[in-house]
């Protein structure tokens, strides 16, 4: 397993892919939230930044338009794919942002889809299947994989949802924070329920909810509820060796040194795994 981290897509991506090599990683994930940068341009300036400094971009985040209230309550009204309207407009996006990461050779696209339904026989379930079926089979039009980010559904869920759009492009990046962030479930537990469609993790720890509203803490890696020994480990049972790329989300000095940490606690727990 190789260690990665998030950058963004934004102006300065020549000097974020030089800080990925100059931190260490080999691998990074490519995140980008504004589909006015999903030209020719910036992908042939993505392709030679990755070229230049031996960067490997293991997968394209797309983000969405329109608004984004990260709770249980305004949460499912916001956030995703799921919200009806918002649905069609952001399936687009998210269809331009799989054509855009074809341009520079990235074949997992991965977003947050949002409060995926729990109840297989509601209207609003079989509603979001067929449009996700829709992003899907465009994925897989380009030779790519549809990835979905953990956390604001139930592992069982998320493999029923996988199931039932039946498409064989579909994978999950593993974010084990945000199943406890979202009080969703046990990152190291839910490897039995969907462990074979992992195609990615993020490296990132963080705390349960202590209120009914507001989604529990980010924090360092080592410093959460995140069983980092036992994770890394049953990522090798279900054979899983595909990159862990670490984000940390919050900004300046202080997100380095955290990145920086996690590297070095991240490489020693891949090495000693068994």
């Amino acid at each position: 397993m190789e260690l990665g981290v998030i950058i963004p897509l934004n102006e300065h991506l020549e000097s974020e892919f030089e800080k990925v090599a100059k931190y260490g990683f080999s691998t990074c994930q490519l995140n980008c939230w504004d589909d006015n940068k999903f030209t020719e341009e910036y992908a042939e300036r993505i392709k030679n930044a990755a070229q230049k400094h031996g960067v490997t971009i293991t997968a394209f985040w797309c983000g969405w338009r329109g608004p984004a209230v990260w709770d249980f309550y305004e949460g499912p009204l916001t956030l995703g794919l799921v919200p009806v309207a918002y649905r069609w407009e952001r399936m687009k996006m998210i269809m331009a942002g799989a054509d855009f990461a074809k341009k520079f050779g990235v074949t997992d696209v991965i977003t947050h889809v949002g409060f995926l339904p729990e109840n297989p026989v509601a209207i609003e379930y079989s509603e979001i299947v067929a449009a996700l079926k829709v992003v899907a089979d465009h994925c897989k039009s380009n030779g790519q994989y549809f990835l979905f980010e953990t956390g604001q559904e139930t592992p069982v869920t998320l493999r029923r949802t996988i199931e039932d759009i039946g498409t064989d492009n579909l994978g999950i990046n593993l974010d084990p924070a945000n199943l406890i962030l979202y009080g969703k479930a046990n990152p190291v537990d839910a490897l039995d329920v969907f462990g074979k469609y992992v195609r990615g993790i993020h490296g990132k720890d963080g705390c349960y909810p202590t209120d009914g509203k507001h989604l529990g803490e980010e924090k360092p890696i080592g410093e959460g509820k995140v069983n980092f020994p036992m994770f890394i480990q049953k990522l090798k049972e279900v054979g899983y060796s595909g990159a862990i790329t670490i984000e940390r989300e919050i900004s300046g000095e202080q997100q380095v040194k955290d990145i920086l940490a996690a590297k070095e606690y991240l490489k020693k727990l891949v090495r000693e795994a068994k």
